[in-house]
């Protein structure tokens, strides 16, 4: 078998002089501090300079890597084919979404179909353009998601472990309806595994008929105190999951185990939270009218508003405002999962406004935020856990300060234009909401976009409006000191625009 890159790297570095070896680590090193990527990389003073380039190494293979689409979606259309791309019944798909709108609009019939991801193997979903219907809630989690549950779950604790020595005492999983439908309950899933629980399924019918609780001699770790915060949507379908979980968390209460293995026999009180009764969303982007520590308060309380509701056993429903608070101000913490390969945090708002909006409320009520991550469990047999800050710093990086990814925009005109600008209403979200974006970031991406004269030029002549946005979005940051920036280009560029082009809603 041939030898891969990195083996010939490490091959390479073998045969160079030791002095000269060293020289070329601190010149990297060196480099990578100029441009951000020391921070972005997660290097430190104690490292040496050849710890510092294997890290270096990782976080740039890490953005090498990441899939940028080219161009938006057009509805009913195929994507042209690729040479690497898994064979999917486009064409079929574009006809039968054409075929369904104009039948819907119409008032006829559309035929019903699975709810589901071809990523995780659900060919039965396609073709696409039918009438979704969910999928049989006492069968989530599946046997597949399961397994995937205890993968994220693992890297999970593992990534914990060696950023602060020890494992999390309590975690918060944000778990989303859609999500669910698409992995049949993964990231559920990766909960009961923190907990030590196993699900059982009934061997006929493959729906879940119980669980067992792992002994900790098996599971080899501490039980972890696991808080959910569901969607509106995840409460609507997936009704009977909060009442398992709470069933789960009071079989844990009851073992003979000592406290510090399992944290269920102290904590009481319910741990699935959401909004009201009929009630979705978080309400935090509605709150950010403009940077101020002011709105960053405000956030943080609509997100406790939105969210102060107990699901499952005897609090189903029912408002539970003090035990969310409690659960949140001990939170170590905060885990989002992302399972969708051709979509990223900054690619729409509710990614900031559950992740940064959680930020903002444990800030609120205990005046630091706990560690935030964001999963990544698009690649099946590799999930990787990375810190929001780190997932942050490689989507800026691989997709939206890339000249691909931008090209791709600008041949849809307006809309383009209008993505362009999103991306960085995103940024600066996370930025004021949960300091996970750098002032190099911000530098990225103005470099790309308003610095670049072509890319400029098409935003002022396709959206007008956006333009005035994105001109008025970073003069915001600079003002509230989320960007600081030593171009003054940028500075004089930016201060050029209208005094009415847009706010920060």
């Amino acid at each position: 078998m041939a030898a891969g890159p990195r083996a010939h790297l490490l091959a390479g570095r073998r045969k160079l002089d030791p002095r000269r070896r060293e020289r070329l680590a601190r010149a990297i090193v060196d480099a990578a501090r100029e441009s951000g990527l020391d921070r972005d990389s997660g290097l430190s003073d104690a490292m040496t300079p050849r710890e510092a380039v294997v890290r270096l190494d990782s976080f740039v293979c890490d953005v090498k890597t990441t899939l940028v689409a080219d161009g938006l979606h057009i509805f009913g259309r195929a994507p042209p084919p690729t040479e690497d791309q898994v064979a999917m019944p486009f064409e079929a798909c574009a006809a039968g979404e054409r075929a369904a709108l104009l039948a819907a609009l119409d008032g006829k019939h559309v035929a019903p179909g699975p709810a589901g991801s071809p990523w995780r193997g659900r060919r039965d979903v396609l073709p696409t353009g039918r009438n979704l219907f969910t999928i049989d809630c006492r069968a989530v989690p599946s046997r597949n998601a399961a397994e995937q549950g205890e993968r994220l779950a693992d890297a999970l604790l593992t990534r914990h472990l060696q950023d602060h020595g020890d494992y999390p005492r309590h975690v918060m999983l944000d778990l989303w309806g859609s999500a669910t439908m698409r992995t049949a309950g993964e990231e559920f899933a990766m909960a009961l595994h923190m907990m030590g629980i196993a699900p059982v399924w009934d061997s006929t019918s493959d729906r879940v008929a119980g669980f067992d609780v792992i002994a900790l001699a098996v599971l080899g770790r501490p039980r972890i105190d696991v808080t959910l915060r569901i969607s509106g949507l995840f409460r609507d379908v997936f009704s009977t999951l909060p009442v398992m979980f709470e069933q789960a968390a009071a079989a844990l209460a009851a073992r003979d185990e000592p406290d510090a293995e399992n944290p269920y026999r102290a904590a009481t009180g319910p741990r699935v939270f959401g909004p009201a009764p009929g009630d979705y969303g978080v309400g935090v982007i509605e709150a950010v009218t403009e940077f101020t520590p002011a709105t960053a308060e405000d956030a943080g309380e609509a997100w406790l508003a939105a969210s102060a509701f107990a699901y499952g056993g005897t609090h189903d429903g029912m408002a539970a405002r003090p035990a969310l608070e409690q659960r949140t101000a001990a939170t170590d913490a905060f885990v989002h999962t992302q399972d969708l390969p051709e979509r990223d945090l900054l690619a729409a708002p509710d990614y900031a406004a559950h992740e940064a909006g959680f930020a903002a409320a444990a800030r609120r009520l205990s005046g630091a935020a706990p560690t935030l991550y964001h999963a990544d469990s698009a690649t099946l047999d590799a999930p990787r856990m990375r810190t929001l800050a780190e997932e942050i710093a490689r989507v800026v990086r691989g997709r939206a300060a890339n000249p691909r990814w931008l090209a791709g925009q600008m041949r849809h005109g307006f809309r383009g234009a209008a993505e362009i600008a999103s991306t960085l209403d995103q940024m600066a979200l996370f930025a004021h909401l949960a300091g996970a974006v750098e002032s190099h970031h911000f530098d990225l991406y103005y470099d790309a976009t308003l610095g670049d004269d072509a890319v400029r030029c098409f935003i002022e002549q396709a959206n007008p409006e956006a333009a005035a946005m994105m001109r008025r979005r970073f003069q915001q940051l600079l003002d509230a000191g989320h960007w600081v920036t030593r171009r003054n280009s940028a500075i004089e560029r930016i201060a050029m625009a209208p005094a009415d082009a847009g706010t920060a809603s």
